[in-house]
C-alpha cells in the first residue's frame, strides 16, 4: 500500500522488451536502499523489484502485458523521469491517502494553466462504472495523491502547489500527455454497492 507522497524522481535507464514484458531499469537516489521483491510505485503503479544494482544507483522492475495495456508505460523512453514511491511502513505516517498502485485507467492532460504560484491541470478520462471523483475528493494521478474539483463523469481538475511542481513529473507534463489514474478506493466501493 501506498500514499501517493512521492519520494523521489527516477529516470529510466534501460527498457527491454522479453516477449510481452517490458524490464526496465531505473535510477534514484534510494536504489541503494531497495531489496528484490519490495514493491515500488513507478508513477502510480506497483510494480516488483527484480534487481538491484547498488553501484549504478539503479534498480530494474518488469511490467506484463495487463499492466501495460491498463497503464502508460508502453510509451516509456530512454530518460523519461518518473514519480516513485516506496511501500508504506507500518510505522509510517499517512499523510496522503489509501493508495494501491493499481492504476484504473490512462488519462490525457487536457490543459495546463500557470497561474502565478500555481498550476491548473485538466484531465480527461473515458467514462464508466467506478470511474468516479467528488469534489474536493482524492485521485491518484502518477502515483501523486491530488485533491480533485470541476468534476464531471469523465473529467476533472487538480490545482499543484510549486512544492509538489518541482518534486514530481508534474513539470515534464504537457498537454496530450497520458498519465496513470487510481480512483478512490472507497469512492470505487461506494460506486460498486449503489450499481455506479
Amino acid at each position: 500500500m501506498f500514499t501517493g507522497i512521492i519520494e523521489t524522481l527516477g529516470t529510466i535507464q534501460d527498457v527491454r522488451r522479453e516477449g510481452t514484458n517490458i524490464h526496465f531499469t531505473v535510477a534514484s537516489t534510494f536504489a541503494q536502499e531497495l531489496k528484490i521483491d519490495q514493491s515500488v510505485a513507478h508513477d502510480g503503479v506497483c510494480l516488483t523489484v527484480v534487481a538491484v544494482d547498488g553501484h549504478a544507483n539503479t534498480h530494474v522492475v518488469t511490467a506484463i502485458d495487463e499492466t501495460l495495456q491498463k497503464t502508460n508505460l508502453n510509451s516509456w523512453q530512454l530518460g523519461r523521469r518518473v514519480n516513485l514511491e516506496r511501500c508504506l511502513a507500518a510505522n509510517g505516517r499517512f499523510d496522503g491517502h489509501i493508495v494501491q498502485g493499481h492504476v484504473d485507467l490512462t488519462a490525457v492532460c487536457e490543459s495546463v494553466e500557470d497561474q502565478n504560484g500555481s498550476w491548473l491541470y485538466r484531465f480527461r478520462h473515458e467514462a464508466g462504472p467506478g470511474r468516479v471523483t467528488v469534489e474536493k475528493g482524492s485521485i491518484c494521478i502518477n502515483g501523486t495523491s491530488l485533491t480533485c474539483f470541476n468534476s464531471t463523469d469523465d473529467g476533472f481538475s487538480v490545482a499543484i502547489i510549486p512544492y509538489t511542481y518541482e518534486h514530481t513529473t508534474f513539470q515534464d507534463l504537457q498537454p496530450g500527455d497520458q498519465v496513470n489514474l487510481e480512483f478512490d478506493i472507497v469512492g470505487k466501493y461506494v460506486a460498486k454497492l449503489l450499481g455506479r
